[in-house]
């Protein structure tokens, strides 16, 4: 999923533990499974984030040219805005989009 169109609240919100963990039975494995994803997430927007702000990658010390660039602190900006890795995760693994699968329980049920 793209994290850019996420429809995540950019903010915390309440939600309840007993709806959490009915698709996986344990709510320590839905913690895990959601944490996850978050730090797939959270690499992703580094990722982007390092490729792009690469781009006016300065070598030498001029203190003058880094204050002037306003297209760096924009985009800076875009991503500070963005949902926190965390709650993108939440609101993925609730509709669903997370797919996960424990090689541990399909060992024991054979």
């Amino acid at each position: 999923m793209d994290y850019r169109k996420s429809k995540a609240p950019s903010n915390t919100v309440s939600r309840d533990i007993m709806k959490m963990w009915e698709k996986t039975g344990n709510i320590y494995e839905t913690v895990v499974i959601m944490s996850k994803r978050a730090n797939q997430i959270s690499s992703d927007i580094k990722h982007d984030l390092d490729k792009k702000l690469l781009e006016f990658a300065s070598y030498n010390d001029n203190l003058e040219e880094v204050f002037e660039n306003r297209e760096q602190i924009e985009i800076s900006r875009y991503y500070e805005k963005l949902p926190k890795s965390t709650l993108i995760a939440i609101k993925e693994f609730e509709d669903g989009e997370v797919y996960w699968k424990n090689p541990v329980k399909k060992e024991l049920s054979e």
